[in-house]
């Protein structure tokens, strides 16, 4: 996302996906009787229930079994009134359960809202009559930014493992940072975000976690700020031992893989990946934090943050981090070397645009693609 507003000329120039017998993974239909509307994230609820939901872009949240051969899904929740559709980077972008979603029923999402244009986080509560839907009326806005353009608004939420919820929040939109956003503290735009959603403090409906990197400061930087440097982190995702990873859309040269850390600077808009994003006017780098893999315009033009494989189908997979890039179709795998280094592998070049990942409580790991259907990664030559 972030070079969404060319992906249908570029379907025109990319030619069908070709078949590797060297591949040792593939992907395949993992609910071929279901279809869905630009699906943009795909999440398990945590609860035991064995559902899985996925987001469509224009406002739908549906429900449905995890089982290969479930024919019917419900809509969970419907909120394409309250959604901005314009542009191809706006609508319902983000879903994250509460930790304690099986008690408390609570669950959020991010959106772009219009008029004035701006991102939106918001609670929900699942309807006290069936839980298989979601009380419309039990918006609760829980934090807002004004959006200056309608292209990179992020879109990812998610509870860490501290129990706070983080946000990704790309510059503000627009081609080369014009507002600066990204390296400035004073705003929420080009960050990762992390609140407490279970307090109220200073006439706000969330608190701010006191171990953030501007918590109580005084000199008007955002409190909410985790980490910043960042352009349109498209998808970001935990590992289990708690690390932080993003896909960061790049511009014009470098789509990037950044470990997220607290109070660090990503470098952008100094910064392209690793290079000087305007090199006549110098980058000093003192204080950056460069990518842990990168890519460039010969490998695709959009990635697609994912998540480190911990699931039992693909053992070859086990613990690299999987990634995609929307545009080009290629899916890599990226290892961590006993030097602390990381290296990449490319493992297939689907035929779908993949949009986002999502994981079940197995950990199994899905691709939401943009022809409508809901893949699973499984090992090449499965019977």
């Amino acid at each position: 996302m972030g070079k969404l507003p060319v992906a249908i000329f570029t379907l025109l120039l990319l030619a069908p996906a070709p078949s590797h017998a060297e591949e040792k993974v593939t992907a395949v239909p993992a609910f071929p009787h279901l279809s869905f509307e630009q699906p943009v994230d795909l999440q398990a609820p945590g609860d035991g229930s064995g559902r899985l939901f996925v987001v469509e872009q224009n406002g739908t949240i549906r429900v449905f079994a995890n089982d290969p051969e479930v024919r019917e899904s419900a809509v969970f929740l419907d909120i394409h009134e309250r959604i901005a559709q314009e542009h191809s980077e706006e609508g319902l972008l983000g879903l994250a359960f509460h930790p304690d979603f099986k008690t408390n029923g609570f669950f959020y999402v991010n959106y772009t809202a219009p008029d004035p244009l701006r991102t939106v986080i918001a609670r929900y509560s699942v309807s006290a009559q069936d839980p298989q839907k979601a009380d419309p009326a039990s918006e609760k806005v829980v934090l807002e930014f004004l959006q200056p353009y309608a292209n990179h608004n992020g879109g990812q939420i998610a509870f860490g493992p501290d129990g706070f919820l983080y946000i990704a929040a790309g510059d503000g939109g627009s081609g080369g940072d014009p507002h600066g956003n990204g390296q400035s503290r004073g705003t929420l735009l080009g960050k990762i975000l992390r609140i407490d959603v279970n307090r109220e403090e200073k006439g706000l409906a969330y608190a701010i976690p006191g171990d953030n990197p501007y918590a109580g400061n005084h000199e008007g930087l955002r409190e909410e700020i985790f980490a910043y440097g960042l352009r349109n982190p498209w998808r970001f995702s935990f590992d289990s031992q708690g690390r932080l990873w993003a896909g960061d859309v790049g511009q014009d040269r470098i789509e990037e893989i950044d470990r997220i850390e607290k109070g660090k600077n990503y470098g952008w808009n100094v910064m392209e990946g690793s290079l000087c994003f305007s090199p006549d006017e110098g980058c000093p780098r003192e204080g950056l934090e460069l990518p842990v893999a990168e890519y460039g315009r010969d490998k695709g033009q959009c990635v697609t943050g994912g998540h480190v494989y911990e699931g039992e189908a693909v053992p070859y997979l086990k613990g690299r981090y999987v990634y995609a890039d929307f545009l080009s179709n290629r899916v890599w795998a990226l290892r961590e070397k006993p030097d602390g280094g990381f290296e990449p592998e490319e493992l297939m070049q689907t035929s779908f645009h993949t949009a986002s990942f999502g994981v079940d409580e197995k950990k199994e790991l899905y691709f939401c693609a943009f022809d409508g259907q809901i893949y699973r990664l499984e090992a090449a030559g499965k019977a």
